[in-house]
This record gives C-alpha cells, sequence and structure tokens, in this order.
C-alpha cells in the first residue's frame, strides 16, 4: 500500500483512482462497508482503491483545548486500511487554510487536478469544504461536468436499526465496555505505540511492565484490562504472535505516578522490549483503577487481576468477536 502526504506530481499509477473519501477514525464496520463498496466499483473499472482522508482529524483544529477523542492515530488508521485491501492512501493535510477552501475548490484542485478520481465513493452523511457545504449532491453535479462517478453509501446499522459510528465505540470504551467497541470494530481496539523507559518499579515486585504513550489516543475508563500484545511491524507476513497479559491504563496511584499512561505486563514473557513498537489489544475490562495501602497490597491484587485476565482470554481464544453485523449485511450496503 503507498501513502501520498503530497498530491501534486504524482505518477499516473497513482491516479485515477475509485477514493473513498472521509475521517474514517477506527475504520469500523461502517467505514469498511463504504471500502468495500468502492472496491467493488475499482474492480469494475479496472482501476486503484483509494482512501482519502485528513490529518489532523478537524476536531483537533477547530477544538485544541479538548481531550483526545482519536481512536485510531494515522499510523494505526493506516494499518487498518493495509488490512482491507486498500491500494493508496491520500493524506490531505487539514489546516486553517485547507478549512477555509470552498467546496468547489476542493473538488476542482485536489479531486480533479491532482487525483484524478475517476470515481468517489462517501457514507450520505458526508460533508466537506468551508462551512461544511459540501455534500454528495455537489459532487454529483461537479462529477458530471467533470468525468468522475459518485456513489454515497447507506449507512450501517446493527440489528437494532442503530447506525455504526466512531461515537459509538468512544462512548462503549469510556464507560469500560471494550467487548461492546470490539463488535462495532470488527476486532479489538488497539494501542499502537514506542515501550518507554519508566522507573521499573514493576521489576521490584515481580510484575515487570511495558509502559506506552496515551498522548495521542481517546482516554478510556481508567483500571485494569486483559490484553493481547504483539511486536509491531509484521502483520500481513504471517509473523504476528500474540502474548496474552494484563494492563493498567491510568496514573499508578499506588506509585504516585502522573499523567495516564499503558502500563502492560506480558505473560510469559521475557524479552528486552525498550525502545520496541508494540500492539496492545484491549479485550475486556477488569476493574476500575485504585489505590493500594502499599506494595504488598498492590502485588497481590496483580496477581488476581492476572489470575482472571489468563482465565477470561483463555475462554476467549475458543470464541472469536461477534461482529453487530454480518459480512452479508455489509455486502448489501
Amino acid at each position: 500500500m503507498a501513502v501520498f502526504h503530497n498530491f501534486t506530481n504524482l505518477s499516473d499509477d497513482a491516479r485515477g483512482a475509485v477514493v473513498a473519501i472521509g475521517n474514517f477514525d477506527g475504520v469500523h464496520l461502517g467505514h469498511q462497508a463504504v471500502i468495500r463498496q468502492a472496491r467493488v466499483i475499482a474492480e469494475k473499472l479496472n482501476r486503484p482503491l483509494a482512501v482519502l482522508t485528513f490529518e489532523p482529524h478537524p476536531r483537533s483544529l477547530f477544538k485544541p483545548d479538548q481531550p483526545c477523542f482519536r481512536l485510531t492515530p494515522m499510523i494505526a488508521k493506516a494499518h487498518a486500511l493495509k488490512k482491507v485491501g486498500v491500494d493508496h492512501v491520500y493524506i490531505q493535510d487539514f489546516t486553517l487554510d485547507f478549512a477555509k477552501q470552498s467546496a468547489e475548490s476542493f473538488v476542482l484542485e485536489t479531486l480533479v487536478r491532482d487525483l484524478g478520481a475517476k470515481h468517489l465513493v462517501m457514507g450520505g452523511d458526508f460533508c466537506f469544504g468551508k462551512d461544511r457545504q459540501g455534500n454528495a449532491t455537489l459532487l454529483e453535479a461537479m462529477g458530471r461536468e467533470h468525468g468522475f462517478g459518485v456513489t454515497a453509501a447507506t449507512l450501517v446499522e446493527d440489528q437494532n436499526d442503530v447506525v455504526l459510528s466512531s461515537s459509538r465505540i468512544r462512548e462503549y470504551l469510556k464507560v469500560g465496555k471494550p467487548a461492546d467497541a470490539a463488535r462495532i470494530l470488527g476486532r479489538y481496539w488497539e494501542i499502537d505505540g514506542t515501550v518507554l523507559h519508566g522507573f521499573k518499579r514493576g521489576r521490584t515486585i515481580g510484575f515487570p511492565t511495558a509502559n506506552l504513550s496515551m498522548e495521542n489516543y481517546l482516554i478510556p475508563s481508567l483500571g485494569v484490562y486483559a490484553v493481547r500484545v504483539a511486536k509491531a511491524g509484521v502483520e500481513g507476513f504471517g509473523l504476528t504472535h500474540w502474548y496474552n497479559g494484563v494492563a493498567n491504563i491510568g496514573a499508578r496511584p499506588t506509585m504516585d505516578g502522573e499523567g495516564v499512561n499503558l502500563e502492560v505486563f506480558i505473560f510469559d514473557f521475557d524479552e528486552d522490549i525498550y525502545d520496541m513498537d508494540l500492539r496492545v489489544q484491549i479485550v475486556e475490562y477488569l476493574r476500575p483503577e485504585k489505590k493500594f495501602d502499599g506494595l504488598t497490597a498492590l502485588t497481590e491484587q496483580i496477581k488476581k487481576d492476572s489470575d482472571q485476565a489468563r482465565k477470561l482470554l483463555l475462554e476467549l481464544s475458543d470464541h472469536p468477536i461477534d461482529p453487530v453485523v454480518s459480512t452479508t449485511d455489509q455486502q448489501q450496503v
């Protein structure tokens, strides 16, 4: 998969794609349905399948003082897009100048001139351009004039006729329901990051942990989770090995910690992974974070948490995620 940050002077094989447009935060089952529909069109037209997305997320620009709410920073998003079969990813810098651009200018300068898009696919609620004046109706009109097709995909709903959305995933994660979030994502929510050098206090009580920053991620319900962990960078080559573990997302109050980070204890694992990139899948919420009366009480609780996580993860290994919509349902969109 090729990733483009600059669209000027693209090579011929990077132009003329069928392009799915959107933020695609989470690349959940609803997003995948839009991309799947774009793939069908790309195959009919014998053109590449591409995604055009925006960085940073518009909310980060317009509400910079609000807590981060991203489900998937760009690296994680690219990883998910590759997994669903996208050929090209176009990353549009979302700046104040770009936000002021009219919808018509965006179509003419980016979609037509730079990308040479043959067909556009987006969710039915997608809007773009200054004051969000651009929509599927405008694209259809301009497509007739400039020679590209347009498809507005129907929003995907679950069995209760509730639309699948990134907002629902965020709500589930914030109240400690990662399994419900996973059913919309079609996979476990994942935190990717570099293992940081901490205070190494976990080693002193027999539970060495890997610490990852939560800086660019939504902060879920603080507490202890059953997790799966893998080394990053080997997906797609049949080499990914997932280890089970237990993690705390929080400020480590017993250790007088500051700020929120992810601290994971990997079961049956003894390797030097400092400065290595890890993927941590958040599987199930075990308990809220709390402050203990010293290291002895903390150690006993970690043992209990580890036993509970081992048992739960072993049971789940034979029960894959049951998504809120079936593959067949998505293909009908």
